[in-house]
């Protein structure tokens, strides 16, 4: 049986090493961070050193991180109309949230039904600006929350963030980015986003699963409603002993993904080209959505005219290549695409192709020798039918 390869990065990347050995160190430590005696001031001081090698990669003051269990309890810790500035009276009226968003974001949102509205997407699955404009005109005497992905997870599609901030905060509004699929793969700071919360997690970037961050941009913005209550941790904002281990090894994960962002972007971009191409030589007609758009290096959403994008899948996993067909927050069922159909494409379901740290040249060129033979067979078996 020959090596499988792994090519669903945007799902969750392999444990880096470094992760695991800061993981291995912390679990060597005995104490809960919230106990004053030795013990609990050696955990104390592992997660405010994760804390502030964090706070430095994105950006963020040290108390400006939140640590909690990832990017789904983030969005629904955030995305709540009792969050305020310091000299606001009244609670936020309406959230605005991009067609194309997670599904954290799209169910996870605290708000009523009515107070919110969708905005489109273009064919290139990029957020229409003029259609935020016009949204922030209509409600100009409402306080507005906008919710916006860094990076689409199913076509890596880099969304205008900083432009969308500088109209939101044009009306006083504030912006909550998600950024899961853009950390520790582009910049993704405060500075270069301009948003005021952003969120993120450890698994994608090769730290452990079941740890996240909610980082705010300083300590202007209040937080009067958490979602876990009883105990003080995290500021207030997350009650809970914190998962010290996964938070060290998210950490260094975090550290190691962003030591040469530029190089290790321009070899993904590289590999993710060459998928491309393999994908083009075996299927001519094959189409790639948003990739008339900026995007991620790592990630490729395609499909194949007249073959069905879940039989491809299984077909590919039975040889030893892993692919997703969308979003994989869906309890391992396969879904119509909100993405897709938010770009107006006819296909309902595409091919997700996400690289990442353990990528190689060599799971590029064995991903398309085997596509070649999955779609020559699943080709002569529509011709024979």
């Amino acid at each position: 049986m020959s090596a499988r390869v792994y090519l669903d990065h945007n799902a969750t990347s392999p444990l880096r090493p470094q992760a695991r050995a800061a993981m291995l160190d912390a679990l060597e430590t005995l104490g809960n961070p919230s106990s004053v005696h030795a013990e609990g001031r050696a955990a104390k001081a592992l997660l405010e050193d994760a804390r502030a090698a964090i706070a430095q990669a994105i950006g963020a003051e040290r108390r400006g991180v939140v640590f909690l269990s990832g990017a789904t309890e983030a969005a629904n810790l955030a995305l709540t109309p009792a969050l305020r500035r310091e000299d606001d009276e009244a609670p936020i009226d309406v959230l605005l949230i991009g067609a194309g968003e997670h599904h954290c974001v799209l169910q996870g949102r605290r708000f009523a039904p009515d107070a919110g509205e969708t905005l489109p997407l273009t064919c290139e699955g990029v957020i229409s600006l003029a259609a935020l404009e016009e949204a922030l005109a209509r409600r100009s005497g409402d306080r507005v929350m906008l919710a916006l992905q860094a990076v689409n997870n199913e076509t890596g599609v880099i969304q205008p963030v900083a432009e969308a901030a500088a109209l939101i905060h044009a009306a006083n509004g504030v912006l909550v980015c998600d950024a899961v699929q853009s950390v520790g793969r582009l910049k993704t700071t405060f500075a270069t986003t301009g948003a005021d919360i952003m969120f993120f997690s450890s698994h994608k970037l090769g730290g452990p699963m079941g740890v996240g961050a909610l980082a705010f941009r300083d300590e202007s913005l209040h937080l009067e409603a958490p979602v876990l209550r009883g105990g003080g941790q995290e500021f207030g904002r997350r009650a809970g002993t914190e998962n010290v281990p996964g938070i060290a090894g998210f950490a260094a994960a975090l550290t190691a993904a962003t030591a040469d962002l530029a190089g290790e972007a321009s070899r993904l971009a590289d590999l993710r080209d060459a998928l491309e191409r393999r994908v083009l030589k075996v299927a001519p007609d094959a189409r790639f959505y948003g990739s008339r758009a900026p995007r991620a290096p790592n990630a490729s959403a395609f499909s194949i005219p007249g073959l069905a994008p879940r039989v491809m899948l299984m077909a590919l996993d039975l040889e030893n290549v892993a692919l997703s067909a969308g979003s994989a927050c869906s309890s391992g069922k396969m879904m119509e695409s909100h993405v897709l159909a938010a770009m107006g494409a006819a296909e309902k379901e595409a091919l997700r192709a996400s690289l990442g740290w353990s990528s190689t040249q060599e799971d590029v060129e064995e991903f398309g020798k085997v596509l070649a033979r999955v779609v020559d067979r699943m080709r002569s078996r529509h011709s024979a039918a």
